[in-house]
């Protein structure tokens, strides 16, 4: 078993890099990777950058240059339910795209031919993740997870996924990720510590919570490894 642990930002995979502290370095494809042994288990450990072009890139590279078998993501993300606050953690059940428009087709947002609106994450590793959080004395919330290349800090916005989607949050790469491992038959699973609402003042919210967030979330992947490591 390789897994691959994504993040979007420099800031969501250095503590998991602290964590797992010797590992090699590989540059391919205009990013680095990083490569280590942690309890047997092979990791490949990288940041995207911002996006769904650039998640794709690099989920697509961990599996097939790298050859992992399970990729996990940890990363921030906004609120849209009422019931998320910052610092929570949510689990995504399924992802979609919120930015995906040809309904001038007659197709619903989200939806291309051939694909789908939504993709499902893998329920095995979710439910290894009530046993970490229980074990963390943490709570997390399940949900859908929408993912858009715009940084949403607009409550009409906010809402409007919310509503069209039933999503609970709203990221930049997780629903990009979910179609590439899903194509390639790769399990999946996807953590989201909450930075923000989605519709304040990303200098207020954002800038603020993304390193506490961030290590949040990293220590939780980390604990998800130890179990899939058992």
């Amino acid at each position: 078993m390789k897994i691959a642990i994504m993040g979007a930002m420099p800031e969501e995979i250095s503590p998991i890099l602290e964590k797992i502290g010797t590992y090699k370095t590989t540059a391919y494809a205009g990013n680095s990777y990083y490569e280590a042994t942690y309890k047997g288990i092979e990791l490949v450990i990288a940041y995207s950058k911002i996006g769904k072009v650039f998640s794709t890139l690099t989920a697509t590279t961990m599996i097939e240059h790298f050859g992992a078998t399970k990729l996990l993501f940890s990363g921030v993300a906004g609120a849209i339910s009422s019931s998320l606050k910052v610092g929570d953690l949510i689990v995504a059940t399924k992802l979609s795209q919120h930015d995906l428009d040809i309904t001038a087709f007659g197709h619903p947002y989200g939806y291309v031919p051939g694909g789908s609106v939504f993709v499902e994450a893998d329920k095995e590793m979710i439910e290894i993740s009530k046993i970490v959080a229980s074990e963390m004395g943490k709570n997390i919330q399940e949900g859908i997870i929408a993912t858009g290349d715009q940084f949403v800090a607009n409550e009409e916005r906010k809402n409007w996924i919310g509503t069209t989607f039933g999503a609970d949050a709203l990221e930049m790469e997780g629903g990009s990720v979910a179609v590439v491992c899903n194509a390639l038959n790769i399990a999946f699973f996807i953590l989201r510590s909450i930075s923000d609402a989605a519709d304040m003042d990303a200098s207020f919210s954002f800038d603020e919570f993304l390193e506490s967030s961030a290590k949040e979330s990293a220590e939780f992947i980390i604990k998800m490894v130890d179990k899939l490591a058992d």
